[in-house]
């Protein structure tokens, strides 16, 4: 196999995760079964072709819009790297916020504390992705020396069993060591917090579970923002007031003294509160799964003639996991599994048990090298950027936005955003890899590229996938969905989608400007969800080409208030976004250059539709 047949399998969509080319409700053994299957395999193709249009790459139409992306992608990237270059005037502004870098002759832009963090912990994390899945095959070979041969290819339920108890007692066990290496004594106070969820889950009477287990998550997020991870030494100070100053002994003063000392030993992570809103929903994930498996007590794969080996991924997050199941030794293992901990992909309690019970059949060695080496070129993608465009420094510095272009000032925010994609991309791919490894299959959190975003509505679908997901089942679907048939179901969808996302902004970070990113998420989906009732494909099937002309408009405007939306949010504020769009329109050059812009972003669209159409000919339809 030559390098680009290598790369082109490794940039292929079924390597990012197979989720992605198969239907969810669809066994991945089938799929392996019918590789080899040439008729079906053709049969399937000409069922997707006879469905989808002509591919438009090789037309006139589309001649002109390659020569637009010839001309506009290096112009882009030579605007953020002439904004960077050392010789420009504004450079000595944000100089102290570079770091040494390994290109010869540039620095590079590690300002961002998140991705600093990550990098500086690269080599660690790759020596747990190596050692954990290591000392586990050495834990079985000690503990199950018997068992160490693997699963056969349909095992016995007491096999699935004995599967399941070996790896969880080794999850278990790991979480604990883990948990206080990374936090040291606040370990102790992360599982107060998960015995008290799960004493919510396993002893409120049935009807109570559900709210009360938001109102604990929930409670949690806000204490913990405003205890600042309940410092001893704070604690102590709170409860005993200020000695009397004529007194001999300071009890008070002594405790707090040891308060601060137990503080001290807080492990490599003392800020444990700033990464624990991800095991929040791991938490509410456990239990509503438990909740809701009181009403299927009887339901069972074996029952119901389904082989528990070759179950589908709807298959694994909807059947409820076993009552025994439900114990507080698989839960501590599910909500402080050592790869998805920090960052996720989130999986829920049904699909975690199920893969512990099961090795999952889309776990494939090629697959998984394909997807490590898409993660270092990722990496090599992001180091680059950041050694020649010095955005975040540049953002850090409290410039004069006024002193830029109205071209470097868009650039510059354009790359912004791009910049906090791959920020959260890279450790999420790593501790996925870590998972894969291990031999669990969380899914993909991100599916396209933040330039291959046209639609509010699917955006959402592709950034932070896993979130989306858990979002729906646990928050969206309860709340009864969206309906827009008549008045009154488009105003309760609308209430739908405006809780939806003040959870998810709230859950991010207790801060104003989230909470204004979410409200803005939701009355920039207004305008599409109009379009998409006024403007219904169905009228235009005898003119889809001017349907598609109207489609790409509107997403050039979509791709607008996107970006706005998420300046605000993740990047400069809504103070900063003022005057960013202040400097692109103080003169007619700002003006000139959003018509161009435009021009740019229509021509990326149509790019986009075809790169849609074309999966759409391979039977993928991701809807995003």
């Amino acid at each position: 196999m030559g390098i680009l047949s290598f790369l082109r399998k490794t940039y292929d969509l079924d390597t990012l995760d197979t989720r992605f080319t198969n239907s969810s409700s669809t066994s991945y053994k089938t799929v392996i079964e019918a590789r080899n299957d040439t008729a079906a395999s053709k049969e399937r193709a000409a069922k997707w072709n006879s469905r989808s249009h002509p591919l438009r790459w090789n037309t006139t139409e589309f001649y002109p819009y390659y020569l637009v992306i010839f001309l506009a992608v290096p112009y882009m990237f030579w605007v953020a790297y002439d904004a960077s270059r050392p010789e420009d005037p504004k450079y000595g502004r944000y100089e102290r916020f570079l770091s040494p870098g390994w290109i010869p002759g540039r620095k590079i832009d590690a300002s961002d504390s998140q991705y600093r963090t990550f990098r500086n912990n690269i080599p660690y994390m790759a020596a747990l992705l190596v050692l954990h899945p290591l000392l586990r095959r050495l834990y079985n070979s000690i503990i199950y020396p018997e068992k160490v041969t693997g699963q056969s290819s349909r095992p016995t339920p007491e096999e699935a069993d004995q599967r399941l108890n070996q790896r969880a007692t080794f999850d278990f066990g790991f979480a604990l060591i883990y948990l206080v290496a990374l936090h040291g004594i606040s370990a102790f106070k992360i599982l107060i917090i998960l015995y008290m969820n799960y004493q919510v889950a396993t002893t409120l009477p049935r009807k109570s579970i559900p709210i009360a287990t938001w109102v604990f998550n929930v409670g949690i997020l806000f204490a913990n923002e405003l205890c600042r991870g309940y410092k001893f030494g704070s604690m102590a100070a709170l409860i005993f007031t200020p000695p009397n100053e004529h007194s001999l002994v300071d009890s008070g003063s002594a405790l707090v003294s040891w308060g601060r000392w137990l503080d001290s030993y807080g492990g490599l992570m003392g800020r444990w509160e700033i990464l624990f809103n991800i095991t929040v929903l791991r938490l509410i994930s456990f239990n509503l799964d438990h909740y809701w498996s009181l009403d299927r007590r009887s339901y069972s794969p074996l029952e119901k003639q389904i082989d528990p080996t070759a179950l589908s991924e709807r298959d694994r997050v909807s059947i409820p996991a076993q009552t025994k199941d439900f114990s507080f030794r698989n839960y501590v293992a599910y909500a402080i599994y050592a790869p998805l901990y920090l960052t996720g992909p989130i999986i829920t309690f049904n699909d975690f048990i199920s893969q512990l019970r099961y090795k999952t059949a889309s776990i494939e060695t090629g697959r998984t090298i394909r997807y490590a080496v898409r993660f270092a070129l990722t990496l090599l993608a992001m180091e680059v950027i950041l050694h020649y465009d010095y955005v975040q420094a540049i953002s850090k510095a409290n410039p004069v936005w006024g002193d830029y272009t109205a071209a470097q000032l868009s650039i510059l925010s354009f790359f912004n955003l791009h910049l906090i994609w791959l920020k959260l991309l890279l450790p999420w791919r790593l501790f996925r890899l870590w998972a894969l490894v291990d031999g669990v299959d969380p899914p993909e959190n991100m599916i396209r590229c933040v330039s291959d975003n046209w639609s509010t509505l699917a955006f959402w679908r592709s950034w932070h996938r896993s979130f989306y997901r858990w979002s729906i089942r646990y928050i969206y679907v309860p709340l009864g969905g969206s309906s827009f048939r008549s008045a009154h179901e488009a105003g309760r969808s609308i209430l739908t989608y405006v809780l939806v996302f003040t959870f998810v902004a709230l859950w991010h970070d207790i801060q104003l400007r989230l909470l204004i990113w979410g409200w803005l998420v939701v009355f920039f989906m207004l305008p599409e969800m109009a379009a998409g009732f006024l403007f219904p494909k169905r009228r235009w099937e005898r003119h889809l080409t001017a349907y598609r002309m109207l489609c790409c408009v509107g997403a050039v405007v979509n791709i607008f208030m996107m970006m706005m939306a998420n300046l605000v949010g993740f990047a400069v504020g809504v103070d900063g976004l003022e005057r960013i769009i202040a400097g692109i329109f103080r003169d007619f050059s700002g003006f000139t250059f959003i018509v161009g812009a435009c021009v740019a972003l229509f021509v990326g669209v149509q790019i986009m539709f075809e790169i849609r159409e074309s999966e759409a000919r391979r039977g993928i339809n991701l809807k995003c």
